[in-house]
């Protein structure tokens, strides 16, 4: 029984560790982007910061852009399993409670897109309705549908329609529109004119990036792989896991770094948007994914063969309370960036935005410990655990 309990607060841990490894790569990237106000100083202060700008931007994107949203999707799948699971155990069915539990989501994801057209909160409680629905199925149907999903179908369909129609002209953006009318208000909005704005226009800028970027179908593509890896114990150690997750390291690497060139040179030699941009978004979404693995991959084999692991649970608690803290970026980067309250993008470069990220990101994880130690869930989590199981004898 002690095996067992060991084992199961190993993967937890784990899933733990990513999950606040994710949520941190996340909040750095909305730090420097000024919480998606792209308004940044016209001068430097220092001619170096020309290049750190660049560096810290650019390192940023590549190591974390659509790699930290994808594990964060993944873990939300696994978390899903272990709930269901648990409850299946006792001999209970969890898929009703969990839809209720996601509708509580999009209640809380409501109060975030207030203060930030960034948030996924709403997004994950409509996609996750897929997780109740193919629970039931086996690994084989469910490996099936997430990989269909993941390929971009609908991105797949523009391209052949697009080479087959060679007059064809794709429209105009829609969240280039709505994000523009955001920004418009981000820079000059009073405090209610924001939280108006990012309740319809907001969201709105948010869905359709979403749709045009490929994640509506992505993400619970991610949703039910993440079940699949709570269904198969991949988490847990064990040699066979680990030639596992070594076989997929390998399959990464040759896939992420071909498919990153190619999609850097398609712009010279391909022309015609209505072609080049499903194309690219096709290959970018392989190369990031293929990232992703590299990423879970190497802090899975790290996490299981260090022996001092002191360091990775220091993320366990910013992991735990990832709810908490994904809503504590947006109100205060909100507050901190946008017109309605201090300003800071017309003070803030890229490389102090970064360094702002950092010191938020530790003063967050000072948060978790001291609130861990005296909670057993975060004020968020406690609260959505509670009216999960509300009405419940």
């Amino acid at each position: 029984m002690e095996h067992k309990i060991a084992e199961s607060n190993a993967r937890v841990d784990v899933a733990d560790v990513l999950r606040g490894l994710a949520v941190m790569g996340i909040i750095l990237l909305h730090s420097i982007e000024h919480f998606n106000f792209y308004s940044f100083p016209k001068e430097v202060p220092f001619e170096w910061m020309k290049f750190t700008d660049q560096a810290i931007w650019r390192g940023l994107f590549f190591a974390f852009s659509n790699k930290a949203y994808a594990v964060f999707a993944l873990l939300f799948g696994f978390s899903f399993y272990i709930q269901d699971n648990n409850q299946q155990r006792r001999g209970k069915d969890f898929r009703l409670r969990f839809l209720w539990r996601l509708f509580i989501l999009f209640i809380i994801g409501q109060f975030n897109a207030a203060f930030f057209t960034g948030e996924i909160l709403t997004m994950y409680a409509i996609l996750g309705i897929i997780l109740p629905i193919f629970c039931r199925m086996s690994d084989r149907t469910v490996l099936i549908f997430a990989t269909i999903l993941i390929l971009q179908p609908i991105d797949w369909v523009k391209l052949i329609y697009a080479l087959c129609n060679p007059d064809y002209v794709a429209g105009e953006s829609l969240a280039r529109y709505y994000f523009g009318i955001a920004f418009d208000v981000q820079k000059n909005g009073t405090f209610l004119e924001t939280i108006r704005m990012n309740m319809w226009e907001g969201q709105m800028a948010n869905m359709t990036w979403a749709l045009e970027h490929g994640r509506i179908l992505q993400t619970p593509g991610l949703f039910l792989f993440g079940m699949l890896v709570g269904r198969r114990q991949y988490f847990l150690y064990s040699e066979k896991n680990e030639r596992l997750w070594l076989k997929a390291l390998a399959f990464s690497l040759l896939c992420f770094f071909p498919i990153y060139g190619l999609n850097n040179m398609l712009p010279e030699f391909i022309e015609r948007s209505a072609i080049l941009v499903p194309l690219q978004l096709i290959l970018s979404s392989f190369s990031n994914l293929s990232f992703m693995v590299l990423l879970v991959t190497g802090l899975l084999l790290t996490f299981y063969h260090v022996k001092d692991r002191s360091f990775f649970m220091r993320f366990t608690t910013y992991g735990k309370m990832s709810l908490t803290n994904y809503l504590g970026q947006s109100i205060f980067g909100s507050l901190l960036f946008y017109h309605w309250g201090f300003e800071l993008g017309r003070y803030l470069g890229i490389t102090y935005s970064f360094l702002f990220g950092i010191l938020f990101v530790l003063l967050q994880m000072a948060f978790c410990s001291w609130w861990l130690r005296h909670h057993k869930h975060g004020p968020f989590e406690g609260l959505w655990k509670r009216l999960t199981w509300i009405g419940k004898k």
